[in-house]
């Protein structure tokens, strides 16, 4: 097969290095728009499931990503004056810059054709003569766009404002903090990617954004207000609003606020053309789920284009094995956003108790039940196996039983 991936993200260049390794005679060519070594973003985080799915797809990848990326076990959250950790799941997190060199690295040496700096618009001829197009540019794909009556996107703009900064403060543990001020809560996401850095995360209401002024601020005045809102975690280190060079590159000033946009497509494919990643799906960044989505994306793709008798076969079934992930995730995320939206639920509670509710997020149940009362019965779930077996059937179906549509980080809960 000619094999054309526009777009050189993890998606892109993961589904090259599969495609090369299950038949060396696929021509393979991934256009990027960036020049080489430029990025969005700081880290990325991802669980050792990844790991497992990486190892099955290309263990030469996995270990090099694996090696790469450094490693917590703790959740810490900073409420009210004070601090409180807990045990968790073990954690992953690499540079992006780390990690799209890892994989063009591979690809380059399987054969595939990476052309950086090479922007492709729908129609242009590098697709022509392609057997399969790959849609991996993103959420504001060009290709999606170009079809959208076929794809049928939706994208939901959610309210809270959010920044991705980094900081040279490195965390032991994923660490979170609530930060209550006059106009309203502010709270934050940190988590290492190198032993220099770490990512974070700040999000507020679009009335918190306005009363502290940052719709108005200049980078430096911004970063300095959000250093002192965060001192404690911070513990004295600077914030960044954009990555070193070359990751700079094409960057303009200021603190780069956003509103979160969730990503959903009537159907991932048309023809030839199918989509990859962020340009089929979007998760709220607070479930960090995107990078490992992506990637998963792309190893349901070569496994459908290596078993399938046909291309139009692949396709279908490429998209019937990936969206029940990508709704669940989707599911899960919209939880997990509103529950932050409705911070005031929750910091009623002591820390501890808290913390544990945050863990419990994406609950379908949690917005309609009392957290006291559901931090209680979740305890003694908790320590009952058969109790815990039966919560991890149920939720699945709550979620789909109380699914309805919303901008993904609203003020769903304002119950007591």
């Amino acid at each position: 097969m000619r094999i054309s991936c526009v777009g050189g993200g993890p998606a892109g260049l993961f589904l090259a290095v599969l495609m090369k390794l299950r038949d060396p005679a696929h021509e393979v060519t991934v256009y990027e728009r960036r020049p080489e070594g430029s990025t969005y973003g700081w880290g990325v985080t991802y669980w050792a499931g990844l790991l497992e799915s990486l190892e099955r797809g290309d263990p030469v990848c996995a270990g090099a990503i694996r090696e790469q990326s450094v490693r917590w076990s703790d959740g810490t959250a900073f409420i009210h004056g004070g601090t409180t950790t807990h045990r968790g799941d073990e954690g992953f997190g690499i540079g992006r810059r780390e990690l799209l060199g890892i994989l063009t690295e591979r690809a380059r040496g399987l054969g595939v054709r990476v052309e950086f700096s090479h922007e492709v618009a729908p129609g242009a001829a590098e697709l022509a003569g392609a057997d399969l197009v790959v849609a991996s540019d993103g959420v504001n794909s060009r290709l999606r766009s170009a079809w959208a009556e076929d794809f049928g996107p939706r994208l939901t703009r959610g309210r809270h404002m959010y920044a991705w900064l980094g900081t040279s403060k490195v965390f032991d543990s994923f660490t979170f903090a609530f930060e209550e001020t006059e106009h309203g809560w502010v709270w934050c996401y940190g988590y290492k990617y190198s032993d220099e850095r770490s990512t974070f995360v700040v999000e507020c209401g679009p009335d918190t954004w306005r009363g502290l002024g940052l719709d108005r601020a200049g980078e430096a005045e911004s970063l300095e207000l959000l250093q002192r809102l965060f001192v404690k975690p911070l513990d004295g280190h600077a914030l960044l609003a954009r990555p070193p060079a070359p990751d700079a590159a094409g960057q303009q000033a200021g603190v780069p606020w956003q509103n979160f946009r969730t990503l959903s497509n009537r159907t991932w494919h048309r023809g030839n053309v199918v989509l990859l990643g962020d340009a089929a799906h979007t998760t709220h960044f607070s479930i960090g789920a995107g990078t490992t989505l992506a990637l998963e994306d792309a190893l349901a793709l070569a496994d459908a284009l290596d078993r399938a008798p046909g291309l139009s076969e692949a396709l279908r079934h490429y998209e019937r094995s990936r969206r029940p992930a990508v709704l669940a995730a989707q599911s899960a995320a919209r939880y997990s956003a509103r529950w932050f939206g409705n911070l005031p639920r929750y910091t009623r509670l002591p820390p501890e108790q808290m913390f544990a509710l945050l863990g419990q997020r994406h609950s379908p149940l949690l917005p309609y039940v009392p957290p006291a009362l559901y931090y209680r019965v979740d305890s003694a779930v908790n320590r009952s196996e058969a109790l815990l077996r039966f919560k991890r059937w149920l939720g699945p179906r709550l979620g789909r039983a109380l699914h309805r549509d919303g901008d993904g980080d609203g003020d769903e809960g304002r119950r007591s």
